[in-house]
């Protein structure tokens, strides 16, 4: 598919042996109410996804359960044969005592409906972050391991882990992404985004414009986020994501979205340049509790 003039989105960062471009797509909403069954509007799905490879993504995130396979259908069915270039990202949900073969079968899984023979990384999604690692974790990593030294996958990822979760898997093996929940109103994470940028790994946050609805709502209503909009020449929405691409180079964004217009707003992001006053003001909006610039720590605001 031939690439257009394209925004900036946000530079680039390091995905696995692989750069991409800062602003990604997250494929989730391309599922039916609920996030369940196809579409509602599988035409304009497949004009999104055409949209957005063709304004310069070459990141999009997505998983075999996103609909019930659903998903993956329609981004193959919109995008296949792939640009070279497109760094496709997956992941399998696993329970506490999900066995090797049952992750085997899901990456194939996700192959199959995407019809490649390879995807650029798989991430371990885990189902509660505050309980420990324990030896299912460690047996469910040396799955993608092996993934990935069968040529199935280009890295091993995590998703909704702990800093414990991640030291730990990077004692076995080299982790290319994490992917957690992420946004101004919800900063639990920090120390995981913290350690990545410390190892230069990838931090995808998910729901980057905050879940569930009521938080949602409290980003994008907020006055502040209207004030500065107003004077960066950006939304509300533009904003929020900026404030993600402007804590840290390795932030890597995918925001979703059902609509072209909503599309072209969230790539634009990329653009919208933060001064020291904007972070000032969304810090006292949206604290933290802990230091801008945590102690030891380049690079992140």
């Amino acid at each position: 598919m031939a690439r257009r003039s394209t925004p900036d989105l946000g530079g680039s960062f390091a995905l696995g042996s692989r750069r991409v471009h800062r602003v990604g797509y997250g494929a989730m909403q391309l599922a039916g109410d609920g996030f369940s069954g196809p579409p509602r509007d599988r035409d304009e799905a497949v004009r999104v996804l055409r949209a957005a490879v063709g304004g310069g993504v070459d990141h999009i995130d997505t998983a075999q359960f996103y609909g019930s396979g659903a998903v993956n259908a329609v981004i193959r069915a919109a995008l296949h044969p792939y640009p070279q270039d497109l760094a496709i990202v997956s992941k399998v949900a696993v329970g506490h005592h999900t066995r090797a073969e049952e992750i085997d079968r899901a990456v194939e899984a996700n192959l199959r409906a995407l019809d490649v023979g390879g995807v650029a990384a798989v991430n371990l999604r885990m189902p509660d972050p505050s309980a420990p690692p324990d030896r299912g974790f460690d047996a469910q990593l040396a799955s993608l391991g092996k993934a990935r030294d069968q040529g199935l996958i280009g890295g091993v990822g995590l998703s909704n882990v702990s800093r414990q979760h991640l030291v730990r898997a990077l004692e076995q093996t080299e982790i290319v992404c994490v992917q957690n929940l992420f946004n101004l109103a919800d900063q639990r994470s920090l120390d995981v985004l913290e350690e990545c940028a410390k190892r230069d790994i990838a931090f995808v946050p998910y729901c980057p414009l905050g879940w569930p609805l009521a938080t949602r709502q409290r980003i994008l209503e907020s006055p502040v986020l209207a004030e500065l909009g107003t004077r960066l020449a950006a939304t509300p929405t533009q904003v929020a994501l900026a404030w993600l691409l402007d804590l840290a180079p390795n932030v890597l964004l995918i925001p979703g979205t059902r609509t072209r217009e909503h599309l072209t707003e969230n790539l634009r992001a990329g653009d919208v340049v933060l001064d020291d006053a904007a972070r000032v003001e969304l810090r006292r909006c949206f604290p933290t509790g802990r230091p801008a610039r945590p102690a030891g720590i380049t690079g992140i605001r």
